[in-house]
């Protein structure tokens, strides 16, 4: 009888792999009715996995700085793809009033209001409280598909979520300058060096021009090739879906080029690609594989996440930052977004609900890391404790509450959430 010998690490990876897949697949539905969601069950995963006394690697992001930063970028821009490719509101300034209310007063309120918190109670420089504070303040554009709005074309499109896609959309390139100012910070602040003339002119109004332009004429070249050009040649004859992957990769890729800010050409891209033909079924196409690589995408993270969450990412955490963290999702987000809305004409739920929803996740370590892979930062350990510390908090917070408060937004407009949405009149 041959003797059993341990399967080749090549051979693990495959069957991992092919197990990863078909919980992609299945775990939506499975979850479909219960209060909890994926990324929940990911994390679980990936704690149980990096327990096993076999199993001894630590996927701590401070022992893998550049890989995190990666992998993490990789996984927010497909995101921001398949959230501009399914929104199906017209661009327009009333249309979207209630992005710009998120996004103009809700972000910026909240940043100030969390560097001012990290600065006086952990201790921390200015501009390393500021990191912390652009790092945490954008809302995730990966973890918060349960209160996305649906596929293109289906309706499921209300004002909660609807706002909270939009915003998630454009508020992860909107962080970044105030990224950039904490590593300006870090330089001009010890030397004195100016600094203010440099963020506004470069940082903020070169960069968000830049990756909005950037982002609307790569948006409009795919959508000519896809659905202008004649019907022998035109992509979406092709009923390949990964023409989508292919702009999101270009739209990035450029303008990270010419430094401007690739998450918001991303996102600006993926909206004009879906005005150059709002209504053909190609979009489907190209929304369903963007899904599909996005979710295993954040499967793997939320897996090494889980499993940096045992390997000790948390072991510089105290009450102090539990303290903070609690504060950042239960006080800061509510009432900055609360702020943001005032006046805004929806009901005192749906207002409640944007305001909850402040979702943690990806965006937040993708910062991060940006942040300390280009400043000094001698609390990088910390600092790393407080984001997971956040980012587990907002997953199980929101993971959890999610279904019932979204089912009784749906009953309240009169939809069943069983049957679907109704289509959205605005």
């Amino acid at each position: 009888m041959p003797s059993f010998t341990p399967p080749e690490p090549y051979i693990m990876i495959m069957t991992g792999a092919g197990l990863l897949i078909a919980l992609v697949a299945w775990l939506p539905l499975a979850l479909k009715r219960l209060p909890l969601s994926l990324p929940i069950v990911c994390i679980g995963l990936g704690a149980g996995l990096f327990l096993l006394p076999q199993v001894s690697l630590r996927p701590l992001p401070m022992l893998h700085p550049h890989i995190t930063e990666r992998f993490a970028e990789f996984v927010v821009i497909v995101a921001l793809m398949g959230a501009g490719l399914k929104i199906d509101r017209v661009f327009g300034l009333r249309r979207w009033a209630v992005t710009w209310r998120l996004l103009a007063v809700t972000m910026p309120l909240g940043i100030l209001l969390i560097t001012v918190l990290a600065r006086f109670t952990l201790d921390l420089s200015w501009a390393v409280a500021l990191l912390l504070a652009a790092s945490l303040a954008p809302t995730d554009p990966v973890l918060a598909s349960d209160v996305q709005v649906g596929p293109p074309k289906t309706g499921d499109e209300d004002e909660v979520r609807f706002g909270l896609t939009s915003e998630a959309g454009l508020n992860d390139g909107a962080a970044f300058p105030f990224v950039h100012l904490a590593v300006l910070l870090a330089v001009a602040l010890p030397t004195g060096k100016p600094w203010l003339g440099e963020w506004l002119s470069y940082r903020v109004l070169w960069e968000i021009g830049g990756g909005v332009l950037g982002g609307w004429v790569v948006g409009r070249i795919f959508g000519w090739l896809t659905f202008r050009v004649p019907a022998e040649t035109k992509l979406a004859k092709t009923g390949d879906g990964l023409i989508a992957l292919s702009a999101t990769f270009v739209s990035y890729g450029l303008t990270e080029m010419v430094h401007v800010y690739g998450f918001l050409s991303v996102f600006v891209t993926a909206l004009t690609f879906r005005h150059a033909h709002r209504d053909h079924d190609f979009q489907n196409d190209m929304h369903a594989i963007t899904e599909q690589i996005e979710r295993i995408a954040m499967m793997v993270l939320l897996i090494l996440f889980g499993g940096a969450l045992v390997s000790g990412l948390l072991a510089s955490v105290g009450w102090i930052e539990v303290a903070i963290a609690a504060t950042i999702l239960l006080v800061i987000r509510p009432l900055t977004g609360g702020l943001g809305l005032l006046g805004y004409p929806a009901d005192a739920q749906e207002k409640m609900t944007l305001a909850f929803f402040g979702i943690r996740g990806v965006g937040s370590i993708y910062y991060l890391a940006f942040g300390i892979n280009h400043m000094p930062v001698p609390e990088a350990e910390r600092l790393w404790g407080i984001v997971g510390l956040v980012v587990l908090f907002s997953i199980l917070l929101h993971g959890l509450t999610v279904t019932p408060i979204m089912r009784s937004l749906d009953r309240r407009r009169g939809v069943d959430p069983e049957a679907g949405h109704l289509p959205s009149d605005r």
